[in-house]
């Protein structure tokens, strides 16, 4: 199974067979405590950035909502401060990338975005929702120290599950079971482990999205 195939089964195709029920991102919002968890139990800090991936369709009404999606996001900027750009990947789907450095604004904005696309009749199209973590200085000589850890949320499965990448496509299983036990109850946790599906940087990239 190639990496596109594999992001289809577990965000898309399969995901959408066996998915518990329609996207609701009202589920978004149990980050905006986890990152507080992150931070006091864990030692990890909100990279400033997260991200929402879907997939596109060549339909003029999907356009205008994308577009509704990037003014409703600069509406939103002045209050918030947010930043964000709209880009593709090499393997077709779409990213909203925000970047700030209050989660709690990430959050936020990323709940108006992947409420948009529900409320216009494209929640179908929502794939994935990414939030970034790192291990502080403070921590330095923990033996998460150098991790950069992902929340990653399923719209399909309407659950979340964590990601730590570790070398060239490695993962650090550890750090993820670690991040599991810890969220667990607080976050919806996939409790099915063939759909946490890494998310790889593009060539010399840092974040999944890019």
């Amino acid at each position: 199974m190639g990496v596109l195939d594999g992001l289809r089964a577990a965000l898309g195709l399969r995901a959408e067979a066996d998915a518990r029920r329609e996207a609701d991102p009202e589920d978004l919002f149990g980050m905006s405590t986890a990152y507080m968890t992150m931070q006091a139990d864990l030692g990890y800090e909100s990279v400033g950035e997260a991200a929402l991936c879907f997939s596109g369709v060549d339909a003029s009404s999907f356009h205008e909502t994308v577009d509704d999606v990037e003014a409703i996001l600069e509406a939103g900027q002045e209050e918030t401060g947010t930043e964000f750009t709209v880009t593709a990947d090499g393997h077709g789907y779409e990213w909203v990338v925000l970047a700030d450095d209050d989660p709690e604004d990430l959050v936020t904005s990323m709940h108006f975005a992947a409420d948009t696309f529900v409320e216009q009749g494209y929640g179908s199209r929502l794939l994935a929702a990414v939030f970034g973590y790192e291990v502080n200085e403070a921590r330095a000589g923990d033996s998460t120290s150098s991790q950069r850890a992902y929340w990653i949320y399923s719209f399909r499965r309407g659950s979340f599950y964590p990601f730590a990448p570790a070398g060239d496509r490695d993962r650090a299983h550890s750090v993820e079971f670690k991040l599991e036990s810890v969220l667990d109850g607080e976050l919806d946790v996939e409790d099915d482990k063939e759909y946490w599906y890494p998310l790889w940087p593009s060539e010399n990239g840092i974040h999944p999205w890019e």
